[in-house]
């Protein structure tokens, strides 16, 4: 039966937890995907306390990291979804994102709205993948991609 946190302290220590075992124990991100046998984005954003696993995912990503039954089950519970605590992000890689949607966000509205309708891209029904490609000017580009299903809002 699929269990609820209501209180994101415990998921947020259990992150905490993964990424201390994960750099003790010198893994990456994909290595941790590829034994949970989904995405490197789901299993990175479910690690972090934003999606929950799967037991046939949380089993084998909890013995890679060496974490007991309780972060077994605690990694199957639907979190409480949203925001980095404290309002405006201070990181500097978050708070870019947060920049990009600040600046670009009405842009993406209204080209959503001009080739789909009134509706929404959703967050549940969705793919991400980050890719690094060389830059022709030189150096390296970040390939950001958000696919996710449009929902059209239904008169009712």
């Amino acid at each position: 039966m699929p269990h609820a946190q209501f209180d994101p302290t415990a998921r947020q220590a259990l992150a905490v937890a993964v990424v201390e075992a994960k750099t003790r124990k010198d893994l990456s991100w994909q290595q941790l995907a590829d034994s949970a046998g989904l995405s490197v984005a789901f299993v990175t954003a479910a690690l972090l306390g934003q999606h929950p696993l799967p037991e046939s995912a949380a089993r084998p990503v909890a013995a890679l990291l060496g974490l007991d039954e309780d972060a077994v089950a605690l990694l199957q519970t639907i979190p409480t979804r949203g925001p980095v605590p404290g309002g405006l992000p201070t990181d500097p890689t978050i708070y870019r994102f947060h920049e990009m949607l600040q600046v670009y966000g009405t842009t993406l509205k209204a080209l959503v709205h001009e080739q789909f309708g009134d509706g929404i891209i959703s967050a549940i029904n969705f793919k991400l993948d980050v890719r690094k490609v060389a830059d022709p000017e030189g150096g390296e580009r970040a390939v950001i991609t958000l696919d996710g299903k449009y929902l059209p809002t239904r008169p009712f």
